[in-house]
């Protein structure tokens, strides 16, 4: 037996909506590229609350809040996580390229970068694309941004659900700059 004991609510010291909208954010955006699964924008809303994103771009088909159908992934995330619509998805990347931010596919193309060697730069900002369940991120998408990273996988599937991919992604995203040392307030 481990004699590990659950954390209480109190314990883990939880922020409400008011004070996370406050507080500093991971200089990190992620955008959603024609999303259209309600559950899999809700748990994107989720994520980004974990890792105090900066804001979430939903764009072209991806459905915007409030919806009760995303709300049963996102568990009351919509109401913190800042977000924006965007009719284009390259309309949100070439902003976020516009306001100093490092954007990368999360996409299986030639000359991607295995997600495990992404080193971000010291002060840089990052964003990242994630695309279609069906159709990946577009490629005029995949052209605007700055490069991709891909996610490694060994088995007989191709791609990962959207709500994983996002998950892994931002983790990686913070563990390289915890390891750094380059993460303040977490």
């Amino acid at each position: 037996m481990s004699g590990h004991k659950l954390k209480t609510m109190q314990e883990l010291g939880r922020m409400d909506a008011a004070r996370f909208k406050a507080s500093e954010k991971f200089p990190l955006c992620v955008v959603l590229d024609n999303v259209r699964s309600m559950q899999n924008i809700g748990s994107c809303f989720r994520t980004c609350d974990a890792f105090r994103v900066e804001k979430l771009f939903l764009c072209g088909i991806t459905a915007v809040p409030p919806h009760r159908e995303m709300e049963k992934a996102a568990l009351g995330a919509t109401l913190s996580v800042d977000w924006q619509y965007r009719s284009e998805s390259l309309q949100a990347v070439r902003e976020l390229t516009e306001q100093g931010y490092t954007v990368y596919a999360a996409e299986q193309v030639h000359g991607s970068t295995p997600l495990q060697d992404l080193r971000p730069g010291t002060g840089q900002k990052l964003a990242f694309v994630f695309g279609n369940e069906v159709e990946g991120v577009s490629q005029d998408v995949v052209d605007a941004c700055h490069g991709a990273v891909e996610i490694p996988q060994f088995g007989t599937k191709h791609s990962l659900n959207i709500s994983v991919s996002i998950g892994i992604v931002l983790w990686q995203a913070l563990r390289a700059r915890l390891e750094s040392g380059r993460v303040e307030g977490f």
